[in-house]
């Protein structure tokens, strides 16, 4: 099953990046590991898997948005530097 707006959707052109990082920036991996799991979890009450409130899946949305924007600020700053 394909769960949308996973790390290499929403950053195509970085794929290459995004697996460097994962693999050798600690805290890249832990941003990207929980933007991960609050998107898993958003797509299962997206999906009417897992029943929710309409208040904690904006949450979810909001905190998924933030982690997204710290990643690219990751990306852009290691970019920079390349």
């Amino acid at each position: 099953m394909r769960i949308p707006h996973e790390l290499p959707d929403e950053f195509s052109d970085e794929t290459v990046l995004i697996a460097r990082l994962a693999k050798t920036n600690y805290l890249f991996r832990r941003l990207a590991s929980r933007y991960d799991e609050i998107n898993r979890q958003v797509h299962q009450i997206e999906s009417e898997e897992e029943p929710t409130t309409d208040d904690i899946l904006e949450k979810l949305k909001k905190e998924r948005l933030k982690l997204k924007d710290q990643i690219a600020a990751m990306l852009a700053r290691t970019e920079r530097r390349m």
